[in-house]
């Protein structure tokens, strides 16, 4: 990595408990990624990006600021980035998927607290994400109690604006939340000092629906009998989509198409013929959280498709582009938004819906329903999703785990008799 030491500096950030994560990221990274075989070249970019993670992309969000610019930080799939970017500002992800933030956040959060909550409010408070640094504002939102507390926790320290997300999906809960979306709005003009007109905002619509576009394209690859790119190379392509600057990501996520579609031309694939196929279904797998994937994938298997926030979720439903108004633009961000299938909805018979759909069309031989500690959301909805595949015939495999590798041998042992059951079908 460049030294970037005079930029973690100026934001204040503690240096010296900073260096130790920077010093442990790029093992990490090498033993899950770089130790695969037959990677796509394309793939190097996304290399690239995880090495100056704390890097390029936050010394282009200080420049952005220092010509005048606002920076969103964002923790949830339900946030418009479309508003930020109509306004000239630019949205960046902060959920934390570290265990390193975790201590931190437990110095304010009860230990029962979900790990990316903690982890997320860890690396704000111990002053070690220059993400978390550089943002102007926070956006919050209420898919869970347990981000609720954590946003006021968190207003103490940065400003925060927190959307309602309604717990249903009826006409009148859309509606409410296309109030929410004209809410942002003008909390965005009121930061930012510029107006959103429709204009940007149809070209904003156009540079997010591109990038949706492009990860589409890249899963419809994976569904592919040659399966051309790892699961692990999809997750961190997915990971990184939400703070890469969204030109950039379509262009370079499309040239890994690219080559993936010659791949597929070929008969090239990363997984030997009859590898198991395996969906992962549950809470999302925020950066740098890579263990489930690595699990799988070195247990001789292959993870196709994530019904995840970091997944499907995050691309699936683009926006309308033919409104031409505020008040067209916002119902139809607000049409496309709600149907997202977050565990937070009740009832929320639209994810099983996604999940037995997604099992089809990529022909998956076995689901993994995983869940992050403490997540209630994820973990009570599990029953539901679990009885609904088993009485499609499809086996699943509840896990609940966390940031740590405390339970890694455990899972591996549990991963591997699951596959080695799926061969034996």
């Amino acid at each position: 990595m460049t030294d970037y030491h005079e930029m973690w500096q100026s934001l204040d950030m503690d240096l010296a408990k900073h260096d130790l994560l920077c010093e442990v990221l790029p093992t990490v990274f090498g033993d899950v990624y770089l130790t695969q075989g037959n990677r796509p070249q394309a793939m190097d970019y996304y290399n690239f990006v995880v090495a100056e993670i704390h890097g390029v992309r936050p010394a282009e969000l200080v420049e952005h600021q220092k010509k005048g610019g606002k920076i969103f930080g964002t923790f949830c799939v339900y946030v418009p980035d479309e508003i930020v970017f109509a306004a000239d500002g630019i949205a960046t992800g902060l959920c934390g998927g570290s265990q390193f933030w975790v201590p931190g956040g437990e110095k304010v959060l009860p230990t029962s607290t979900c790990p990316l909550i903690k982890a997320s409010v860890g690396a704000r408070l111990d002053r070690t994400c220059p993400f978390f640094r550089i943002a102007d504002i926070y956006v919050g939102e209420t898919t869970c109690d347990g981000k609720k507390k954590a946003w006021e926790i968190l207003a103490e320290d940065v400003p925060v604006h927190v959307m309602d997300i309604p717990q249903m999906k009826r006409a009148k809960d859309i509606a409410a939340w296309a109030e929410e979306i004209k809410d942002f709005l003008a909390k965005v003009e009121e930061v930012t000092g510029n107006k959103v007109t429709p204009e940007k905002l149809a070209e904003a619509i156009k540079l997010i629906n591109a990038k949706r576009q492009a990860l589409a394209r890249l899963y419809d690859l994976r569904k592919k009998e040659n399966i051309p790119i790892s699961g692990k190379d999809a997750l961190v392509v997915s990971q990184i989509a939400f703070y890469d600057d969204p030109t950039r990501f379509t262009k370079m996520t499309n040239q890994l198409c690219d080559e993936l579609d010659e791949r597929v031309k070929n008969n090239v694939s990363v997984f030997p013929a009859g590898t198991k196929r395996i969906m992962l279904t549950g809470t999302p797998l925020a950066i740098p959280n890579w263990k489930l994937h690595h699990i799988v994938e070195t247990s001789g298997a292959a993870v196709v498709v994530e019904e995840m926030c970091t997944g499907t979720r995050y691309f699936e439903n683009t926006v309308d582009e033919s409104k031409t108004t505020l008040d067209e633009q916002i119902q139809a961000l607000a049409e496309r938004y709600m149907k997202i299938n977050c565990a937070c909805f009740t009832p929320n018979e639209g994810r099983i819906d996604d999940i037995l759909r997604l099992a089809k069309e990529y022909k998956v031989d076995g689901i993994i329903d995983v869940n992050l500690k403490f997540c209630n959301l994820y973990d009570v909805e599990g029953y539901k999703v679990e009885k609904a595949l088993q009485e499609a015939g499809i086996p699943v495999l509840g896990i609940e785990t966390d940031y740590t590798d405390q339970d890694a041998e455990q899972l591996r042992t549990r991963v591997g008799a699951f596959i080695e059951m799926l061969d034996n079908k």
